[in-house]
């Protein structure tokens, strides 16, 4: 191309006129250079001006420009300037979003609610939300309220189980208390409404568990009437005076799986004086259910076994009839039946054969939950129970509220979140800040927890 000069950078220059562009790819400046009809003239006329320098001071300008800009980019993306910003405005785009979802609560469309309840289910299962539920908590409380109250059972089981969510993200304090107290009523209506949709009663009834466990007033009247009602559900399933188990209507193993594992997360909250009594009540019934026609509870009657025998290990209760219980897992652990599915036979046998294992032997199988840099040890029946009731609220978000909420990090002993971000490790707080930051936290939530918790105060 002649009087056309391509540079280093890859500009085309004329002499007589010239024009470029630089674009840099996901870089904030772009810098557009046109030569004006004035300089042009200057340039014609032999004018000193901008236009009119040689090719080699105009790129000598261009390169050192583009040098300072490269420069300046470098800096911000090396920087926790930049790192800042962008985690700033995902933040202010989140929180957009889930206003928006919030004000679809009260859409006069289900199918609009529908949707903004399971976009907030995945926004508060995934992240930490705590200051920005603060401020909207009463406002979210109202909206499932109202679509518990007058909802479908699609609606039903979406709202209670964002419910729960809502008072993992308020940490338990007196938010999600006060919230319970509002809407527990709710729930034990949808719970104990036989006509009730399945789902609905289902998700109600982990949410009873879930909820009066994060947020147990210190007298404990909500601990006692939560055990009562989701009692009142799966001991339907118990066998009848003649030693018969009933048979089951269709849906009802699902809502009794689900009271039976929402009452044994709050077994593990009960003083000893309640707790020998739920064995005396409870352990020879629910032996008798592990021959029922559903896997599912089944599995979940032989877990909630071996929680009460740990329980009353602990105690030192004796736990009668010992024999007979062994007998009755020992056919579980080695079933066979050809006219069970074969991975329900498999999945049975493996439980069966851990919960045989820790009732003759006392000896549980630990388990390793990794989240970042660190682990939690599922080293009891007790901590398993815990950890899979989160577990089945949170789904695949349970390691990252296990690595930043403040409830679960509490509640499994790990102490304060972890800094690990380069840039504010400077910021750390020392090791015996850290001390007495936990001490006080553990001091606190005891002292909140005493009167349910104290083995020697009878508060049921």
């Amino acid at each position: 191309m002649a009087g056309t000069t391509i540079t280093p950078l890859g500009l085309f220059i004329s002499a007589g006129s010239f024009q470029f562009l630089l674009s840099f790819s996901q870089r904030p400046e772009r810098l557009i250079f046109h030569e004006s009809k004035q300089n042009e003239a200057c340039a014609k006329n032999g004018l000193k001006g901008e236009s009119a320098a040689s090719d080699d001071e105009l790129m000598s300008d261009v390169i050192s420009h583009y040098s300072s800009a490269s420069e300046g980019t470098s800096v911000l993306e090396e920087g926790t300037g930049g790192e800042q910003v962008d985690e700033q405005t995902a933040q202010e785009e989140t929180e957009d979003k889930l206003k928006q979802c919030i004000d679809n609560l009260m859409d006069k469309s289900a199918k609009t609610r529908l949707a903004a309840l399971e976009s907030l289910r995945q926004a508060f299962s995934s992240r930490l939300l705590y200051d920005f539920m603060t401020e909207r908590r009463l406002t979210v409380s109202d909206c499932l309220e109202r679509s518990l109250k007058k909802g479908g059972g699609e609606e039903q089981a979406a709202a209670a189980t964002v419910f729960s969510l809502l008072c993992i993200q308020l940490g338990g304090g007196d938010e999600a208390e006060e919230g319970f107290k509002m809407l527990r009523p709710i729930l034990t209506d949808i719970l104990t409404d036989s006509t009730a949709n399945m789902a609905a009663r289902q998700s109600c009834a982990r949410a009873l568990g879930m909820c009066c466990y994060v947020s147990t007033a210190e007298e404990g009247e909500d601990l006692v009437k939560s055990l009562a009602l989701l009692e009142n559900v799966f001991m339907s399933s118990y066998p009848n005076r003649e030693g018969a188990l009933p048979t089951p209507k269709p849906g009802t193993p699902g809502l009794h799986t689900a009271a039976l594992q929402a009452w044994s997360l709050l077994v593990t909250l009960c003083p000893a004086s309640r707790l020998s009594v739920l064995l005396d009540l409870h352990l020879p019934k629910l032996q008798a259910c592990l021959e029922s026609a559903d896997v599912n509870y089944r599995i979940a009657v032989g877990e909630t076994i071996a929680l009460l025998v740990e329980l009353a290990r602990l105690e030192e209760f004796d736990v009668e009839d010992n024999e007979s219980l062994c007998e009755s897992l020992k056919s579980l652990a080695t079933d066979g039946n050809k006219h069970r599915a074969k991975n329900d036979r498999r999945k049975q046998r493996s439980i069966f054969r851990e919960v045989l294992h820790y009732i003759e032997n006392e000896d549980f199988t630990e388990e390793r939950i990794r989240f970042g840099v660190e682990s939690v040890y599922i080293d009891s029946w007790g901590k398993r129970r815990i950890y899979d009731a989160f577990k089945e609220i949170l789904e695949s978000g349970v390691r990252h509220h296990l690595q930043f909420n403040p409830l679960l990090r509490d509640i499994f002993g790990l102490g304060a979140p972890l800094i690990l971000d380069a840039t504010v490790r400077v910021n750390k707080i020392s090791r015996f800040e850290k001390h007495l930051f936990n001490s006080a936290a553990f001091k606190a939530r005891t002292k909140q927890r005493s009167k349910v918790r104290d083995k020697r105060a009878d508060v049921m």
